[in-house]
């Protein structure tokens, strides 16, 4: 659960911030509890969370819902589930790549304030950790994708 929006605001957001705000995490390791897996925070997974074709291409709330997921990066890891491996299919990969992809679902929660800027609710999102399994036989966190709203009752406070 995210208790604050970090990176708020009525324009776009500034992925510069978010850039800097996920280079804490770079070189950092969590395991996923349902799995065992164990993913590395590498010093590529701020750049491509922040300038990914899919992060381009993102308007409105998910934009706002992507920026403000990296303040639970650690949890949503550890709560991850899933594991779907998938070759490697693109030349440039193979680099970084070399063993494939794998493909986790997570979650996190986001407030929702009134007026009076007391918590309502709080909207639940669901995401995949996209994950490359790289030549030193790491498992490295490459970006979050496929960020969708659960439809739904929200949790409420």
């Amino acid at each position: 659960m995210i208790n604050d929006a970090e990176f708020k605001g009525r324009r776009g957001i500034d992925w510069d911030n978010v850039k800097d705000y996920l280079k804490r995490f770079v070189g950092d390791t969590y395991q996923i509890t349902a799995t065992g897996d164990v993913l590395h925070i590498g010093a590529d997974f701020p750049n491509e969370y922040t300038g990914s074709v899919y992060t381009y291409r993102l308007k409105g709330a998910v934009s706002k819902a992507k920026a403000n997921a990296a303040q639970g990066i650690p949890e949503m890891i550890e709560i991850a589930s899933g594991g779907n491996f998938r070759e490697n299919q693109e030349q440039k990969h193979y680099r970084n790549a070399k063993y494939g992809w794998y493909r986790f679902d997570s979650r996190f929660a986001m407030p929702v304030y009134s007026d009076k800027g007391e918590v309502e609710r709080y909207n639940v999102f669901h995401v995949s950790l996209i994950v490359r399994h790289a030549e030193d036989d790491k498992m490295y966190l490459y970006d979050i994708i496929d960020i969708k709203k659960e439809t739904g009752n929200p949790l409420e406070p």
